[in-house]
């Protein structure tokens, strides 16, 4: 068989969650399957470290996809060129985009609906491609894999999909975090957070992600606790809002949060395991890979009592409402003082971590598109 695969989201150190994935499964599904060929997509020069074995032929094809309207050049008129010339048996698109105007089969990834829920999130034309095209996408997929039951039943209800159409297949988390020792720990927080303990956030500033509530909740939790506690900030300020910026000018403990920026995985070895404890309360998620990642690294857990969260973490975190600050601030200061409870919410996720890893991704992906 040969499959062909939207690869667009390779992209040399700026993987994000899509992009993880996408390298996560491809690389296990490509080795593992020698037996057929995969064509990779890009729409830009790529690096070889996303070729992963000698079955992989890559190609790359304009325009630049990062505009709604390039996302319907590329799918729409670059896409179908390709699937034809390569002769392509099956399309898999780890991203969700598909190609309305190929017959060749496809395979689609929801990772989530977010837009569905919350367009306001998005800039106008983002938001009005992802729910124009996401619908028809999902009718056009011969199959369709989800990162969590959460994300089945939503794309079910969303857009009326039959269950039997979706399977759903965990993310994993990279197996580089781990615990280290006391000393290492000490030294990332002399590091990143002038040698204080901190509560750990990681990922994009989107709105969806709740930061501006994080801070006014962290603002809280230290004018109640009066401890050194920093808060860490570990990810980009693309979306970077007005709300996000007025909460955090509004804060009287600014100084003790620290924006360290994207950081590389050799970095994140050691702030995730040096963390008190990831404090991760958006209000959508599909999955939410960060979780896993703190679980894996023996790091305590504060998330959401909203969509995929509670399922992910299972008994292994303090959930809270992530639209009330004040729930955040109450998990904090528990967190922050109560030395039993941190080691037994360690000790549930190293039970929980144990139903999630790329291999079982990738069999579950392989599984799919094999059909």
């Amino acid at each position: 068989m040969k499959i062909a695969v939207n690869t667009r989201l390779l992209l040399e150190d700026k993987l994000e969650g899509i992009g993880w994935f996408a390298f996560e499964t491809l690389k296990r599904i490509t080795k593992n399957h020698q037996e057929h060929e995969f064509v990779f997509i890009f729409d830009r020069p790529f690096s070889e470290e996303f070729i992963f074995s000698d079955n992989v032929k890559p190609v790359v094809i304009g325009p630049q996809a990062r505009h709604p309207l390039l996302y319907y050049w590329w799918f729409e008129y670059s896409i179908p060129k390709i699937l034809k010339k390569e002769k392509a048996d099956l399309f898999l698109s780890p991203d969700g985009y598909l190609s309305l105007a190929s017959p060749v089969r496809q395979v689609q990834v929801i990772h989530d609906l977010n837009f569905e829920h919350y367009p306001q999130d998005l800039p106008f034309l983002e938001r009005w491609n992802y729910r124009h095209f996401f619908p028809k996408y999902a009718r056009k997929a011969v199959r369709i894999a989800t990162v969590s039951e959460f994300s089945k039943n939503d794309t079910v209800e969303q857009y009326g999909i039959s269950p039997k159409k979706i399977t759903v297949i965990y993310n994993g988390a990279n197996e580089n975090y781990r615990p280290i020792s006391e000393e290492e720990r000490q030294a990332a927080r002399k590091k990143h957070a002038g040698g204080k303990p901190y509560f750990l956030f990681i990922g994009s500033l989107h709105p969806r992600k709740n930061v501006a509530n994080l801070f006014r909740a962290f603002d809280a939790f230290k004018k109640s606790s009066g401890n050194d506690v920093q808060l860490l900030i570990v990810g980009e300020k693309k979306w970077w809002t007005g709300e996000m910026r007025q909460a955090f000018e509004n804060m009287e403990h600014k100084t003790d949060v620290v924006f360290v920026g994207r950081k590389g995985t050799n970095e994140l070895q050691e702030i995730i395991p040096s963390a008190l404890a990831l404090v991760y309360v958006s209000y959508f998620e599909g999955f939410g890979i960060p979780i896993v990642e703190a679980m894996n690294c023996d790091v305590p857990v504060i998330t959401s009592n909203v969509t995929s969260m509670p399922e992910v973490v299972g008994d292994a975190a303090l959930l809270v409402d992530p639209f009330s600050a004040n729930s955040i601030k109450d998990a904090m200061l528990k967190m922050a003082s109560d030395e039993n409870l941190r080691q037994s919410l360690i000790e549930k996720g190293r039970n929980r971590r144990r139903d999630f890893s790329w291999e079982k991704t990738a069999e579950g992906l392989w599984r799919v598109v094999a059909g």
